[in-house]
């Protein structure tokens, strides 16, 4: 099916036309092996998943970009650079022609640095058509340090700080506009591993974060009531929600292949509470999937966790209810 007779199908059939986007690329991460993620999820059937649920999928392979040279840090106190930005154009030139289609694009990562492609795209996307965009950003960390207070470089921790317009320039403007989106149109979720200087940055930014004391203090359902307040029921038509789901999110006993784990995170049951809410709203729009890193996987067994997620993302209930 091409992408062109696919934009029309949606309005013939009302059925949700998704197409995976593989960017296999590790170049903003401190370790190797994210560059695996998208083959491990089709080796786990994420399409057939999806398909099963009656999603129609188109998978566009894995898109060519440059290769990780495990550069030492530039003037400036960034990694790879250059290299980060071909891969986010090209993450942002891809997402952006899928929304145009009318295609919900879920982006295989690779590392969380192509998050600033994608949700530029979205934003870029959004603007063009008056919809108000909601980021959803599971991750154990937040991802706002700066060139300046990185302690490492690596461009994966600084796509928020990016696309909020503090990072790096030629990332910052992506969108075709700096900031590519407000603060206020972020929550972060599950976080509990962050920089002192990021947290200087949550608090400058006013990022909406419910770290992992507000979700043992408050409940994931709670938790996920206040991020979705204003995603939920028919005045908030207007909204496209964007999900940016790092692997590191959920706790490393149950998901032990990503790079930077940290204990502490989601169980199964609140990561699977925490989708079937998010679905429970039908606003979902777009979706990256990064941080998947095989070579730290056992029998990849991380790779089929987020494909039994993804389900309940799209509509797979555990429960037997009628949706809402």
């Amino acid at each position: 099916m091409t992408m062109e007779h696919a934009s029309h199908t949606v309005a013939a059939t009302g059925q949700i036309q998704a197409t995976l986007i593989g960017l296999p690329t590790d170049v903003g991460a401190s370790r190797l092996g994210a560059a695996m993620g998208p083959d491990a999820l089709r080796v786990a059937q994420l399409a057939p998943a999806l398909q099963r649920l009656g999603v129609a999928v188109q998978d566009l392979g894995n898109l060519a970009g440059p290769p990780n040279p495990r550069g030492e840090r530039d003037a400036q106190g960034m990694r790879n650079l250059a290299e980060c930005l071909a891969w986010n154009r090209i993450a942002h030139d891809t997402v952006l022609q899928l929304l145009q289609q009318k295609r919900l694009p879920i982006l295989l990562g690779g590392d969380h640095t192509l998050a600033t492609g994608s949700i530029s795209a979205v934003a870029r996307h959004c603007r063009a058509t008056g919809k108000r965009l909601r980021v959803l950003w599971l991750d154990a960390h937040s991802d706002c340090n700066t060139p300046e207070s990185s302690p490492t470089g690596n461009l994966h921790g600084m796509p928020v700080s990016s696309l909020c317009g503090r990072g790096p320039k030629s990332l910052a403007a992506l969108s075709g506009a700096v900031p590519a989106l407000p603060a206020s149109a972020f929550c972060q979720i599950g976080l509990r591993s962050v920089d002192g200087s990021e947290k200087s940055m949550i608090r400058e930014l006013g990022l909406e974060v419910y770290d992992m004391r507000a979700i043992d203090e408050l409940g994931m359902r709670e938790v996920m009531r206040r991020a979705l307040a204003g995603v939920n029921g028919p005045q908030n038509s207007d909204v496209h929600l964007h999900l940016s789901f790092d692997v590191d999110f959920l706790d490393p006993d149950i998901a032990p292949g990503t790079g930077t784990p940290v204990r502490g995170g989601p169980n199964y049951r609140e990561a699977q509470l925490c989708m079937e809410m998010i679905a429970d709203t039908g606003r979902l729009a777009s979706l990256d999937i990064v941080e998947l890193n095989p070579a730290l996987d056992l029998r990849n067994q991380t790779a089929e966790l987020v494909v039994d997620l993804v389900q309940s993302l799209f509509g797979q209930s555990t429960l037997m209810r009628d949706a809402p």
